[in-house]
């Protein structure tokens, strides 16, 4: 199973995310259409998100309500009603289907995978956040023994868009990759 992290405060955003156009179209929607294409995917939201809720309402996007506790917290919660799943945060405008093809097909089903990128493949102008020497993606698998990372390729990947300025830089990115 797939499952879309939508359910956070968005403090640094200021409002939703998930429900913010990149391209013309909603954060969320951009990332079930990628997921969805690989397999069974829902929406993990929470009170935090009632915008959220009604995108999927409207949409006919399967969700679940999660307690809203946090990120750890609803991630272990998940876990527990769903066992392993793979996870993409809905600010993820630039994941594709073989993103989450490439981690879903190397997760075990009990090891965690923590998506990362090498810093070498990070564009210049993002700063996503570092975990031993590598640049940190919203894309995992979730286990329940350990954990492992694993090394992704798509260098969009590395923008997770939490503030403003990165959704601006989305949207640049998305108009570029419009004119293709």
């Amino acid at each position: 199973m797939i499952i879309i992290l939508a359910g956070g405060r968005s403090t640094r955003m200021g409002r939703e995310k998930p429900v913010l156009k990149v391209g013309e179209k909603p954060m969320l929607l951009r990332v079930y259409e990628e997921a969805s294409a690989v397999g069974e995917t829902a929406v993990a939201l929470s009170r935090n998100t009632p915008k959220t809720r009604e995108l999927c309402l409207r949409e006919g996007v399967p969700f679940v309500e999660t307690p809203g506790k946090g990120y750890v917290e609803d991630v272990k919660w998940l876990l527990r009603e769903f066992g392993p799943f793979v996870s993409v945060s809905a600010d993820l405008p630039f994941v594709k289907a073989s993103d989450i093809t490439s981690i879903a097909k190397a997760f075990d089903g009990r090891v965690s995978l923590t998506g990362v990128l090498s810093l070498e493949k990070v564009p210049g102008d993002l700063r996503p956040p570092t975990y031993r020497g590598c640049a940190v993606a919203g894309l995992n698998a979730v286990g329940s023994e350990g954990e492992e990372f694993f090394e992704l390729s798509n260098p969009l990947l590395a923008l997770n868009v939490n503030t403003p300025e990165e959704l601006e830089l989305a949207e640049r990115i998305a108009r570029l990759l419009r004119g293709k």
